[in-house]
């Protein structure tokens, strides 16, 4: 699979520098890094406070959603192992336009991962450090965003020596942050069942206003809205680091599949024991009004349970930073991808050969950690506008996928059974919980896109100022024309019709409509793939 005439040739050479080290238990532990970060230790309580109970809904859609896509990632993985896939694939099956638009939003929304972490970290600190964080104004102080940046310094330091290190320590942080939610899971529930210090036990899934009582609609938007999608994204992680692994075709499906079923367990585990252990007296005001600052480990205090207390605090350190360190190695093959598709300068694409990193990139992805941590100084405040963007980024697997096979480009004994249902499921529940998250939470990833197609109109400019490309592609847009009028119908769905926007539409109608229009889309979109790898057949 050769890269298009315009694109640099550089990139097999760079890849012989990465080092296939990495088998099926460090993918795994990769997965289960990324996704137990700090989203366990807030995720339930936004979810809580967004649908009360029916948020046990909230985490069964998207866990359903996370297994389907991981689905087919795993095939696109085992039939295209390759560092930085995630943003290559587009490239493959759609072109550039396609590989701009959701290159660029899968890179801001990794490489938002390691501050938000970092941020999670110090917010729990906050505890024992004065003056790190401001409760009234939920947002780290001047201190607490030194200390954030200190860590995030950290991360890219345990990812600057090479593959193997990073595995090795990956291993073992992964080993001890499964442990403590199990731990907290066994407790909390005991408790709720007891009522041991007050907590509320099964009279919380009734009072307060019912099961649902900001109705069935809050708890479908809080999937993205909650932290929930950000809470699980993280493995993909594994596709990103596919170019690395030992035996990719037999261990990426595992590893991923793995990691959705065991973490889907973990955080339904976690929500039910959070729901129990709240005392009732802390619902006086429903469940909107919940305020707990480090969420486990305040019950845990609460409810009499010291050491638990005190090994939650220990591990709202390691979680969030054993994901970040995934993620910072992760998001350094994304953007060592986007280079190699050729929208970012050669440089970036350098590996560095005694550590098989890609060191500038890592160092690029830090510098632009930084920037978002200052606007956005709160878990939380990052984290709602990246799930949003999170998700469009999911889509384009579910296209790309059909296109590989019409291409040829996926062996027989690398597909999985059942993608013909299973590909458009994904893309369509995926534009449904878009369309959940409402307006408000969409608007903010606007921009995101219209920088993106303003990133490559200016790249088609100077490739014709150069005379290295045409300043329109015919193939590109016959490839990627589709995902434009996909985004507009689903901004516009999501304006007109959510809470936030105009809401003409409301939940039902407007979910009936979004599922059409993607469906619809997702037809154009592998249409138009099939058509680019027979205009673009370099590509392929």
């Amino acid at each position: 699979m050769n890269p298009p005439p315009d694109l640099p040739q550089a990139p097999a050479a760079e890849d012989l520098k990465l080092r296939r080290s990495l088998g099926f238990w460090s993918l795994l532990a990769a997965g289960i890094g990324s996704v137990i970060g700090s989203g366990w230790l807030f995720a339930a309580l936004y979810a809580a406070k967004a649908a009360g109970p029916a948020s046990l809904v909230s985490w069964v859609v998207g866990g359903v959603l996370m297994l389907l896509v991981a689905l087919v990632y795993a095939e696109l993985g085992m039939s295209r192992p390759e560092s930085g896939g995630l943003v290559r694939y587009p490239l493959y099956s759609n072109g550039r336009l396609a590989a701009t638009v959701i290159g660029l939003a899968m890179w801001l929304s990794y490489v938002g991962n390691p501050p938000t972490e970092a941020a999670g970290v110090v917010q729990y600190l906050a505890a024992w450090v004065p003056g790190v964080y401001d409760p009234a104004a939920g947002v780290l102080t001047p201190a607490g965003i030194a200390l954030a940046v200190l860590l995030m310094a950290g991360f890219v330091v345990l990812n600057y020596f090479g593959i193997e290190w990073f595995a090795r320590s990956n291993n073992t942080v992964t080993a001890f942050k499964v442990l403590v939610p199990l731990t907290a899971v066994v407790l909390l529930l005991l408790s709720g069942f007891d009522h041991r210090g007050g907590a509320g036990g099964a009279a919380n899934w009734l009072g307060h206003g019912g099961f649902a009582p900001m109705g069935y609609g809050a708890a479908l938007g809080a999937v993205a809205s909650a932290g929930l999608i950000f809470a699980y994204t993280g493995f993909r992680n594994i596709v990103e680091l596919s170019g690395e692994a030992v035996d990719p075709r037999r261990d990426i499906p595992r590893a991923l599949v793995a990691t959705i079923v065991l973490t889907i367990v973990l955080y339904l585990g976690l929500q039910t024991a959070f729901l129990l252990a709240v005392p009732a007296s802390l619902l006086h005001s429903g469940w909107q009004g919940i305020n707990l600052k480090s969420p486990f480990a305040d019950l845990a205090r609460l409810l009499g349970l010291g050491w638990l207390y005190w090994m939650l605090m220990a591990d709202a350190m390691v979680s969030p930073s054993g994901s970040a360190i995934v993620f910072t190695s992760a998001n350094a093959r994304n953007l060592y991808g986007i280079a190699k598709n050729g929208l970012l300068p050669a440089s970036l694409m350098h590996v560095h050969a005694a550590s098989g990193i890609p060191r500038r990139a890592l160092l690029l992805n830090f510098l632009v950690g930084v920037a978002f941590l200052l606007p956005l100084p709160s878990w939380h405040a990052i984290v709602r506008p990246l799930s949003a963007l999170i998700v469009f980024t999911f889509s384009i697997g579910a296209v790309s996928l059909p296109v590989f096979r019409a291409a040829a480009l996926t062996a027989g004994d690398a597909r999985l059974r059942g993608m013909a249902v299973i590909a458009p499921a994904a893309f369509v529940i995926s534009s449904l919980v878009i369309y959940w998250a409402s307006w408000k939470v969409l608007r903010p990833t606007l921009p995101v896109m219209l920088l993106a197609l303003a990133w490559y109109a200016a790249q088609r400019w100077l490739g014709a100022r150069r005379g290295t490309a045409a300043w329109l592609d015919s193939a590109d847009w016959h490839g990627g024309a589709w995902l434009l009028v996909y985004l507009v119908l689903l901004y516009g769905l999501s304006w007109l019709g959510s809470p936030g926007g105009l809401g003409w539409f409301g939940l039902g109608p407007g979910s009936l409509m979004t599922a059409l229009v993607s469906l619809a889309c997702y037809a154009w979109g592998v249409r138009a793939g099939r058509r680019y790898t027979r205009l673009a057949p370099l590509a392929v």
